[in-house]
């Protein structure tokens, strides 16, 4: 073969594949045209939300670019806009809002006091005690008061007492009392403030200024109501100066002893508001203050004594009774509070459901505060006037965290998959 013919064989070939080359395209050129319509289809009309992909709930992290059925579970796969793309927002249709219950409230603005539940023993007031003592040597002639813890009220005669120095400062006070002589009134003045100094009772002055007369015996009164604590004496039993005869504790008021752990005594400073409630008196609350917190700290059990008075009119409460008290703070500075049902506790965060415009729901984390009769202080996470969700809030939570979820998955780039 020579080499015109091998040029001419090259030639032929050449022309061969340009006009393959030509069909192909024409053939293809319509296929490309109808893709591109396909594609045009998949744009969303005017005021429609686009799609970026569909996924399954329940496998979150696998894209499908077309709609259909899961191949892992057997539901139709959800669509992912672009509008929610970045947000862990949840929309429920109103409709579905009113079936599920969920209430709305606000997050607001309040001073509340912190509170503080204890337990307490009761105690006399020492404050209220009276001690009856005798300032000369005697004995006594009759009782008129022979058990501990009897009730007395003031005035009430407590014994008899026969005391020679009693007699003997009240027969002078008597000579004195017909003296019209100039040099005789501050002699009688005298003459009685002797015996009030040697502890003779107002009482049998006034009576030896009214009859008188002095008596063999003098008769001892209860200075104050209240119970007999002590009985030092008994009927003829002799006495020397300066013994107690009586000790009379009153009920009007008494002292509550209670142990607050050391880390909580600053909620509760002096002059904190208390309620206290007994067991012997269901329903009736006692109200009182706290008057000291003594200087003793427990070394076993890290807490304080806190000393309260309780006002106790009736005289119900009795010491040794056992009383539940809630120790009420002075208000702080207006903060924001929230329900205490709208706060969930994850174990590991605090949040509130965020009710947004349009049905749409976010979760917000939070920090709390203190929390007072069903309110909880939000220390942050929140703003005053913002929307919360009081029920219902686990159902949208855990939609949020789906949600949360897929945002995670879609920021780290997560494999599409193929459609079933």
């Amino acid at each position: 073969m020579n080499l015109k013919t091998i040029a001419i064989a090259l030639l032929a070939t050449l022309l061969g594949g340009a006009a393959l080359g030509y069909w192909l395209a024409g053939r293809q050129a319509p296929e490309a045209a109808g893709a591109g319509q396909g594609a045009g289809a998949t744009q969303p009309a005017p005021g429609e939300r686009q799609v970026l992909y569909w996924y399954d709930p329940m496998k979150p992290d696998v894209k499908f670019d077309k709609p259909g059925k899961s191949p892992f579970m057997d539901m139709q796969l959800v669509p992912r806009y672009a509008d929610e793309a970045g947000a862990t927002a949840v929309r429920i249709a109103p409709g579905v809002v009113q079936n599920l219950g969920i209430r709305v409230g606000k997050v607001e603005k309040a001073a509340i006091a912190s509170r503080l539940g204890a337990v307490g023993s009761v105690a006399f007031d020492e404050r209220l005690l009276e001690v009856v003592q005798a300032r000369v040597q005697g004995n006594v002639t009759r009782l008129y008061v022979r058990s501990p813890l009897e009730r007395v009220q003031r005035g009430q005669p407590l014994a008899e007492i026969l005391a020679p120095e009693w007699r003997a400062a009240q027969e002078e006070y008597l000579v004195l009392l017909d003296a019209e002589s100039e040099r005789a009134g501050p002699i009688r003045d005298a003459a009685r403030e002797r015996l009030i100094v040697l502890g003779v009772p107002e009482p049998i002055i006034r009576r030896i200024e009214k009859t008188r007369k002095a008596d063999a015996t003098t008769t001892v009164f209860a200075p104050a109501d209240g119970v007999v604590t002590e009985l030092a004496v008994r009927e003829g039993a002799a006495f020397m100066p300066g013994a107690p005869l009586f000790r009379i504790n009153g009920l009007g008021s008494v002292w509550v002893n209670a142990e607050v752990p050391e880390a909580q005594i600053a909620a509760i400073p002096p002059g904190s508001a208390v309620e206290a409630t007994a067991t012997a008196w269901p329903g009736v609350k006692f109200e009182g203050h706290v008057a000291a917190l003594l200087p003793e700290v427990n070394r076993e059990t890290r807490s304080l004594p806190v000393r309260i008075v309780i006002e106790n009119p009736e005289r119900k409460l009795a010491p040794g009774m056992f009383v539940s008290l809630e120790f009420t703070g002075q208000a702080g500075e207006p903060q924001l509070v929230v329900p205490s049902e709208a706060v969930i506790v994850t174990g590991e965060r605090s949040v509130v459901i965020v009710a947004q415009g349009g049905g749409g729901f976010d979760v917000a984390g939070v920090t709390t505060g203190a929390e007072v009769d069903g309110k909880t202080a939000i220390l942050s996470g929140l703003s005053e006037g913002q929307s919360i969700v009081l029920s219902g809030q686990f159902l949208i939570d855990s939609e949020a965290s789906l949600k949360s979820a897929v945002t995670r998955f879609e920021t780290q780039g997560a494999p599409h998959g193929d459609h079933p």
